[in-house]
């Protein structure tokens, strides 16, 4: 019923809806609690615009995420083919749980251990274990660790050392990555990691001439206003609309976020963020909270507070009836938001997903009569079965 339902929902919305709540099972109390949310509010993960996902476009993806000129001597490979469609599950995943990442850097014996240790330092990493020629470290997302990696091979190909590194979303995770990267290309220096399932490799067979460079100072932003907040403040008053305001901002400070240009009273704010996925982390936890104050939001993640911007008002052609909050962002090239439907629409859902005997017989009722009234010429007829079935629904 539950793919039924996403078909008939995204017939009206127009856009793909990949899920409607979550699969995703939570193994703590936290992740429980995300899960609880998602699934009570019926958040939908809807595609805007479909990535493309194949080993060209996540290189692509790759060299724009690092933001970080790659050495010309590397080579990208693919160790295990990505999946062709986003997962729901993966990207809620990356949301709860942080993107955090661990580095696992594997040295040669002769190497000064203490040597790349510093560095991973000077780079902002966490030194969570190391051996005389093994380093465990955690970064803040995939690609700093990624970018450290390369630095790491730089200066062991300085000193004529293989240096070989794995990143993990668990230590165990990138240990493991690390013993498949040897047994699949030997020892040649190299970090390998995954991308959207797949597996994937940069290798460096020669000696890196010359680091990279970062190419501009993008980062992660986070923009978001109150939808139709002027009737807001006519029904409740400015001062409630601050006391949500103060109240969205302090997630986001919560996630490390820091606060640009919001003005007390104001309806919309900006925010740089430490990753993306912190940036959605606060702005759903804001959203939903959100929801009992009759308050709507649209928000945009971005690399620049412009792209944030453009995400955000993205948003206004995601609705059904009327708008409700929406969270639009980027996935490799594509393009995705998080809708939170209104009660109307949770209500009709509910409906469906709990009553499915009755769901089932409403949607061959619609689709007969919509299958008749294109044959006879007579195309209101699916309307009209529409409309009588939300009547039911409603009254029911």
């Amino acid at each position: 019923m539950g793919r039924i339902l996403r078909f008939i929902l995204s017939f009206f919305i127009g856009k793909r809806i990949i899920s409607i709540g979550t699969d995703y099972r939570p193994t703590t109390e936290d992740e429980e609690k995300y899960v609880k949310m998602m699934n009570d509010t019926k958040t939908m993960l809807i595609e805007l615009k479909k990535a493309k996902i194949d080993s060209n476009s996540i290189f692509e993806s790759l060299v724009e995420e690092l933001n970080f000129a790659l050495p010309r001597n590397g080579r990208f490979v693919e160790l295990k083919k990505p999946e062709k469609d986003i997962n729901e599950r993966a990207l809620l995943s990356d949301i709860i749980v942080g993107s955090d990442r661990y580095l696992y850097v594997e040295l040669p014996e002769k190497a000064d251990v203490n040597e790349f240790i510093d560095t991973i330092k000077n780079e902002g990493g966490e030194i969570v274990e190391k051996g005389p020629n093994e380093i465990l470290a955690r970064l803040i997302s995939k690609n700093e660790a990624i970018k450290i990696a390369i630095k790491l091979i730089a200066l062991g190909g300085e000193k004529n050392l293989n240096v070989r590194a794995a990143v993990g979303m668990t230590a165990a995770a990138a240990v493991e990555r690390a013993i498949k990267l040897t047994n699949e290309v030997g020892e040649i220096p190299g970090v390998a990691f995954t991308k959207f399932g797949g597996e994937f490799a940069l290798l460096f067979p020669s000696k890196i001439s010359k680091i990279g460079e970062t190419y501009s100072t993008h980062g992660n932003y986070l923009f978001l206003d109150v939808i139709n907040s002027t009737k807001f403040i006519e029904k409740y008053g400015r001062d409630f609309l601050s006391l949500v305001m103060e109240k969205i901002k302090k997630r986001i400070e919560e996630r490390e976020g820091k606060i640009e240009g919001y003005r007390k009273g104001g309806d919309d704010l900006v925010a740089s963020m430490p990753t993306k996925d912190l940036a959605l982390q606060a702005i759903l936890e804001a959203i939903w909270e959100s929801q009992v104050n009759d308050v709507k939001i649209r928000a945009g993640v971005g690399k620049t507070r412009k792209e944030a911007g453009e995400n955000a008002y993205l948003s206004d052609d995601v609705k059904f009836w009327h708008p409700s909050s929406t969270v639009v962002f980027n996935l490799a090239n594509g393009t995705y938001a998080y809708f939170i439907p209104s009660d109307f629409t949770r209500t009709l859902i509910n409906f469906a997903l709990n009553r499915k005997g009755e769901g089932i017989l409403i949607f061959i009722f619609v689709f007969l009569m919509t299958f008749i009234g294109w044959q006879i010429g007579r195309w209101e007829l699916g309307v009209i079965a529409i409309i009588l079935s939300l009547i039911y629904a409603l009254i029911t």
